[in-house]
């Protein structure tokens, strides 16, 4: 898949330096792999979840998530946010009402 932005991981991992190996281990299997679907996601990330329209990525055992847009027929993946998972709980609220 092309990652479309890994300014923004960079951006994270420069604020979270414990995030950096865990995100760029993440990269690396999202760009060596075409996903066809959701459930093929879930065969790499098992704790994936989909957040219609978005997929949200465990990252970092639980404490970084990444949210993205697929493209799956075009082998794209658009990166959105990168949080810690206090501000993924934030993001949550925010979604729920309809402001993300």
């Amino acid at each position: 898949m092309h990652i479309i932005s890994l300014k923004l991981l960079r951006e994270f991992w420069q604020k979270h330096p414990t995030a950096e190996l865990p995100l760029r281990q993440w990269h690396s299997i999202v760009e060596q792999t075409d996903f066809r679907d959701f459930g093929h996601i879930r065969t790499f990330f098992k704790s994936a979840d989909y957040v219609p329209p978005f997929v949200v990525f465990d990252i970092g055992g639980d404490k970084f998530r990444v949210v993205v847009v697929v493209q799956y027929k075009a082998r794209r993946m658009y990166v959105r946010e990168v949080m810690t998972h206090r501000a993924y709980d934030d993001w949550c609220k925010r979604y729920r009402k309809g402001k993300v």
